[in-house]
């Protein structure tokens, strides 16, 4: 369906949606599904609406960083696949790859949401580094909200392979039972503002509407671990009260569907 900018936002001024939902309403099926690659330690395969992206996690024992010696690391890239919409291209990562990557990692990142110093073997010598792969599958709007459940149900799914205690070799074909040391679970939520209103979950159509957007990042306490705005507009005090507000109420209904994940 090819709707233009003009109608998205002549619906909005008449607290319209071209789907019929509601500003505050997420897309349907909300739908997690983990353990769906035998090459990575945890991976999975999140869907909102139309939207999929899935995630996959491998482990890797590094020597830390000079400035962190006691811990292991955490890094997370995204690329967005041409097959998930004609708007990506074939090559290195784009803007909007870097971007989905960056803000899904702050969010993590910044609530310490892994126990990095639980990760280390050896201290200045040997610890457990953490890569996830985002890849979009389709993008149907909203890729943030969507990435970050996808990492997080990978992060929960992942076990550690098995070592070698006298090489040191890594068995990748064999997993431990052990899972990664998480310590929270940090929902992020993603508001867009198109003519004044704030929206949830947008589609395509909406997101190319929006004159700025807001992403927070929250745990299971209500901690905010992170704030990413991004768009060219600007967003009132009042407005972003009014979406972390909105974030602390919607983050729960995504928790709810993560929490329901059964991890083997």
């Amino acid at each position: 369906m090819i709707t233009n900018t003009k109608t998205v936002k002549e619906l909005v001024l008449q607290n319209k949606r071209l789907d019929m939902r509601t500003f505050t309403e997420y897309r349907q099926p909300i739908e997690i599904e983990t353990n769906i690659s035998w090459t990575a330690e945890g991976s999975a395969k999140v869907t909102i609406g139309k939207t999929v992206v899935m995630a996959g996690v491998k482990l890797s024992l590094e020597k830390p960083y000079n400035d962190t010696p006691d811990e292991g690391g955490i890094m997370i890239n995204a690329e967005l696949l041409p097959l998930s919409s004609s708007e990506y291209e074939p090559g290195p990562p784009g803007i909007k790859a870097v971007e989905l990557a960056r803000v899904t990692d702050r969010g993590i990142r910044e609530a310490k949401a892994i126990d990095l110093k639980a990760l280390c073997i050896e201290p200045g010598e040997k610890a457990w580094f953490v890569t996830v792969d985002i890849i979009s599958i389709n993008d149907a709007g909203n890729l943030f909200d969507v990435a970050n459940l996808a990492t997080l149900a990978a992060l929960k799914a992942a076990k550690f392979p098995v070592v070698n205690q006298e090489t040191g070799s890594i068995d990748y074909k064999q997993k431990t039972g052990r899972s990664l040391p998480l310590t929270k679970e940090p929902i992020s939520v993603t508001v867009y503002k198109i003519k004044g209103k704030l929206l949830l979950d947008p589609t395509m159509e909406e997101e190319k509407s929006a004159e700025a957007r807001l992403t927070v990042s929250i745990d299971k306490k209500g901690t905010i671990s992170a704030l990413q705005k991004g768009g060219e507009g600007t967003l009132t005090i009042a407005e972003v009260g009014t979406i972390i507000d909105l974030t602390h109420e919607k983050a729960e209904e995504l928790r709810v569907v993560l929490e329901r994940v059964v991890v083997s």
